[in-house]
């Protein structure tokens, strides 16, 4: 329900990498790919919804929109990788031609502070491909690099966290449909299915679907350690009050090892 026009497939892949990977690890082990292992211990707090504007208000830059057309169908955001321009989005957002599609991080008002970035191609699961897997509705998106300096070098960019459990406080951005700013909600994740997450956050309408779920986050940078992403479990779920995504383990992390490569 988070994609705007419809649920189905509003790119088309790109003649890109396909992984193939293996059912969902049950494991719970702490690992994130290429840092340090990341440890949660902070207590929950109340959901807080607000809106917020570019780098002034407290959505992070490396937060933004994926458009289409002129519009901006769905979120995204800059995950640390070696050539830094590497996207995570939801698989769903996902289905083919990538031509036209482009990423404004830190999208506000009209306004694209760091950029217009134009998606080149696209990673997703076999599983997802062949079946709409929601334990495998995550992608990652390339960009390319109209000049010297790279997208994370400009934004900066989320760590991937992979088997980090299911109770977090996470800090959680995305682009509702229409609208000229993110809404960004700290709340607090539970488990609502072997291998997916729930988190009760009021105002994520269409258009959120892909935005990540944050824990770690650097107050100064606005950014941290990535561990989910809008969709899953109905697409991102049936009310804008409650988001779900596909949990993180040894598949994204299979995958995230592909998009690199």
């Amino acid at each position: 329900m988070r994609v705007t026009v419809s649920r189905t497939a509003l790119i088309i892949c790109a003649a890109a990498a396909l992984v193939a990977t293996g059912g969902a690890s049950a494991a719970v082990d702490t690992a994130v790919v290429d840092t340090a292992d990341v440890t949660t211990s902070a207590a929950p707090t109340p959901n807080q919804p607000s809106t917020a504007a570019g780098p002034a208000g407290n959505a992070s830059p490396a937060a933004g929109a994926l458009f289409s057309g002129g519009n901006h169908f769905c979120s995204a955001s800059v995950v640390h990788s070696p050539t830094g321009d590497l996207l995570l989005t939801a698989a769903h957002c996902v289905g083919g031609d990538v031509s036209g599609v482009t990423f404004k991080p830190g999208y506000h008002d009209g306004l694209a502070p760091y950029g217009t970035w134009q998606v080149t191609a696209a990673v997703v699961a076999d599983g997802w491909k062949s079946s709409s897997d929601p334990d495998l509705d995550f992608a990652f998106l390339k960009v390319a690099q109209p000049g010297p300096a790279s997208l994370e070098s400009r934004t900066g960019a989320n760590q991937l966290g992979t088997n980090q459990g299911f109770s977090h406080t996470i800090t959680l951005t995305g682009y509702p449909n229409g609208a000229e700013q993110p809404v960004v909600c700290t709340g607090t994740t539970t488990q609502s299915d072997t291998y997916q997450q729930r988190v009760a956050c009021p105002g994520f309408p269409d258009g959120t679907s892909g935005g990540p779920w944050v824990i770690d986050q650097d107050p100064d940078t606005g950014t941290g350690t990535v561990i989910g992403t809008i969709g899953g479990y109905q697409t991102g779920g049936d009310t804008p009050d409650v988001s779900y995504s596909a949990y993180f383990d040894d598949d994204i992390a299979q995958l995230y090892k592909s998009a690199i490569s």
